[in-house]
């Protein structure tokens, strides 16, 4: 940490920071644990890069879930342009089979806090990557339309943009966004409020037991985008997913629409990371528009 920041932050939290150690974090920031005098902890995030408006987007992200009531999330201290302060959250060292049922119960309560439309009041960032929640007129109502342009469509246009959009990825897009209709037909719902960007390494057991979540990319969505997110890398237990489908029943033939779900987040690391992700791409299109 620079002088500057923590003469900055000492003065906003009114006495002197006594240790600064490091914290394994993700691609966007750096994260530091910083402890007070008085034996007080927050969990400070420092801008790496060019991610302009991260940490605003983060801010309203939290604010949102917070509102639902319905889930834990950490507490915006303070913020800057270059940083994110936020309440620490001492994780504990195992996922106990009783906090993955409450992380389940509690993740099925936060799809039944419903929005008006599908999207979100702005546009917010996925990883690094933007994300479009300023949906058509159409897409607003239509969850369909929102999928197909907002997630769909868009990250494509990125991938040709970077050059890893080949020409048979870009036809088979063109194949599905035709059938998303029809896939997705008879599952329709109200606007879920949605994490976003649910996988392992966004939540956290905390040395009680309790489940909270990190990290959001918000916007109002059909649930099933959620959950689909959180098998895409492993990290959720049988019971996690037993505890949220007795909660929340999912529609008949949930498991067949998953990879339809998880292609918005393929693409989106095909965009992130590079080509490594194509396979699993192409995999998916050709399963639903071959």
């Amino acid at each position: 940490m620079n002088p500057d920041l923590k003469s900055r932050l000492e003065k906003i939290l009114s006495e002197p920071i006594k240790s600064i150690s490091s914290v394994s974090g993700g691609c966007i920031a750096d994260s530091r644990k910083l402890q007070l005098d008085s034996g007080k902890v927050y969990f400070l995030k420092q801008l790496r890069g060019s991610s302009s408006g991260a940490f605003d987007a983060e801010e309203r992200g939290l604010k949102e879930l917070r509102k639902s009531g319905t889930v834990n999330v950490p507490e915006v201290v303070c913020k800057g342009p270059d940083f994110l302060l936020l309440q620490w959250i001492e994780a504990g060292y195992s996922r106990s089979s009783s906090s993955m049922e409450m992380l389940g119960r509690q993740f099925a309560e936060l799809h039944r806090y419903r929005g008006n439309k599908f999207g979100f009041s702005e546009d917010n960032l996925l990883g690094d990557s933007p994300q479009s929640n300023k949906p058509s007129k159409e897409g607003s109502l239509n969850w369909s339309v929102f999928y197909a342009e907002n997630r769909l469509e868009f990250q494509t246009s990125l991938a040709v943009k970077k050059g890893y959009a080949t020409p048979e990825m870009r036809n088979l897009m063109e194949n599905l966004i035709k059938k998303v209709p029809d896939l997705i037909s008879g599952t329709e719902e109200e606007p879920s409020l949605l994490h976003g960007d649910l996988w392992s390494g966004n939540y956290l057991i905390d040395e009680r037991g309790i489940p909270w979540l990190i990290d959001p990319a918000v916007y109002y969505g059909h649930r099933e985008a959620d959950l689909a997110m959180t098998s895409l890398f492993g990290g959720f237990s049988n019971t996690f997913y037993s505890a949220y489908k007795s909660a929340y029943p999912m529609a008949p033939g949930y498991a067949e629409r998953e990879p339809l779900y998880q292609l918005y987040h393929l693409l989106n690391h095909l965009n992130l990371f590079g080509t490594g992700y194509y396979g699993q791409v192409i995999s998916i299109l050709r399963r639903y528009a071959a």
